[in-house]
């Protein structure tokens, strides 16, 4: 009998011992939980979990602490246990989970029923509701997915993804802002140049500090004359390139309704009120959640590119190449598995037609005919009409269009001179004494005045040497 006792006493200091240890283990566990250390807490509801399989509680708290260390499989597993108790949290955080993983129409669904939860409680929807609408934009984007051929991707610096823009020199030509301009500043910009290499287009931090697309014609040997293209506020508009029309303009921005970081945008000038149209954004699968940008169509080569950073580390982007359709066309398929491997280019081999062979364009892509002008020496940009661009007076051919742009050229150095006198001026008016302010003030006025005769002049002698020349080519300009 009196060993029965102790052997009954001893299993009672045994569960007791373990309803003990689970205690404190939950309790731990819901500290660091309510901390927000969800790594620290996630070891005790695992455990928790593999005790009692089918705890709600136990389940959701490791669910969410899943999500939060960036596990989604195994937090979509254990939320959805939860979710069958209709725990409010679950719904939220599922449709999280769903969101970041484009099961747009799952996440609408959770979305739905955690709005209608919240109506219950009388909790302020206004930021589930917005999250909603951004999934159902999402979904509604997905639904009408382009039709498009990807063929080619390539994972480079983030810093160095113009290198994988091997453009016609029909196309134009791509730099870094701070190359072009020889800037110290640290601005992540893109300047396009035209073929012609009259105008270039870029963006840069404007007065509120966000980044805005603007626009320079050359000026003799140099750009002046800045415009501002679009005004997007408290947004940024960024990476600009522009067709072959001079009218239509692809750009990225964080505005106009994108669903991500950067969207890509395409907007065509109006040349009755010399503004840009209201921006029309690109769908799937050249936008996403992701940071998405650089779009460029190189006509002569019937090729495509843009830079993505979905998927990718925070030092790497994805260019992706492609063949430009004329005419948008939907993707026709029912398959929701298909469609989203579309839409989100998990698989561009899922967009090669059957049977196509690429390799030949793929090629021609990494062609570059621009790069260095295949070696050719330039001293200068000199266009004689639409078809005809000198770099060198030895291309010149007739004796007298070189005297006379020999002349032009000799002008510019002068405005450049006197440009550089006048800047200097100005920073020694700015420093100056009242009185050497007065004094300042006559010879700059008298240098600009200066400046505007001699730009003019040289005006007049580039334009006497491009007619002298197109007669000599017989070409009417």
């Amino acid at each position: 009998m009196k060993r029965t006792l102790n052997i009954i006493l001893s299993a009672g200091i045994f569960v007791s011992v373990c309803l003990c240890g689970h205690a404190q283990s939950l309790d731990q566990s819901k500290t660091f939980y309510n901390e927000g250390n969800y790594a620290a807490a996630k070891p005790g509801f695992e455990k928790l979990v593999k005790q009692s399989p089918n705890n709600s509680s136990y389940n959701q708290w490791y669910g969410v602490c899943c999500y939060e260390t960036g596990d989604y499989e195994n937090a979509e597993k254990h939320l959805l246990i939860a979710n069958k108790s209709k725990i409010m949290e679950s719904y939220r955080y599922l449709a999280m989970i769903y969101a970041q993983t484009e099961q747009y129409d799952n996440a609408i669904t959770m979305w739905e029923g955690y709005i209608e939860m919240q109506k219950k409680e009388k909790v302020d929807i206004s930021d589930s509701e917005n999250n909603l609408e951004q999934v159902r934009k999402f979904w509604r984007m997905m639904e009408n997915t382009e039709d498009v051929q990807v063929i080619d991707s390539m994972v480079v610096d983030k810093n160095d993804f113009l290198k994988a823009y091997p453009l016609s020199t029909e196309s134009g030509s791509l730099t870094t802002y701070n190359a072009f301009f020889n800037s110290s500043k640290n601005i992540s910009s893109v300047v396009y140049q035209n073929q012609k290499g009259n105008k270039i287009f870029y963006a840069r931090p404007s007065d509120n500090q966000t980044y805005s697309l603007f626009s320079q014609n050359r000026l003799l040997e140099t750009f002046g004359d800045e415009r501002l293209l679009l005004s997007t506020p408290a947004a940024d508009d960024n990476y600009p390139f522009v067709l072959s029309d001079g009218v239509t303009m692809y750009f990225a921005s964080k505005g106009y309704g994108s669903i991500g970081g950067y969207d890509i945008f395409v907007t065509r000038y109006n040349l009755n009120t010399n503004t840009f149209l209201a921006p029309e954004q690109l769908g799937m699968p050249f936008n996403s959640s992701a940071n998405d940008y650089m779009m460029v169509i190189d006509e002569t080569k019937g090729l495509g590119w843009f830079v993505t950073d979905r998927r990718q580390p925070d030092d790497k982007v994805c260019v992706y190449l492609f063949i430009p359709e004329g005419k948008k066309r939907r993707i026709d398929v029912e398959a929701p598995d298909i469609l989203k491997v579309r839409a989100t280019l998990s698989s561009i081999a899922e967009t090669w037609k059957e049977g196509a062979n690429y390799s030949a364009l793929i090629q021609l892509a990494h062609k570059s005919d621009n790069q260095n002008n295949n070696g050719q020496k330039r001293d200068f940009t000199f266009i004689v009409n639409d078809n005809t661009v000198y770099y060198t007076l030895d291309e010149i051919k007739n004796d007298g269009t070189k005297d006379l742009y020999a002349g032009y050229l000799e002008m510019t150095k002068q405005v450049e001179s006197l440009q550089k006198k006048i800047n200097d001026l100005r920073d020694s008016y700015a420093k100056g004494s009242t009185a050497q302010k007065e004094q300042l003030s006559g010879l700059i006025l008298n240098a600009e005045k200066s400046l505007r005769d001699l730009t003019e002049q040289a005006r007049i002698q580039e334009k006497k040497a491009r007619n002298a020349e197109n007669r000599k080519l017989g070409v009417k300009y």
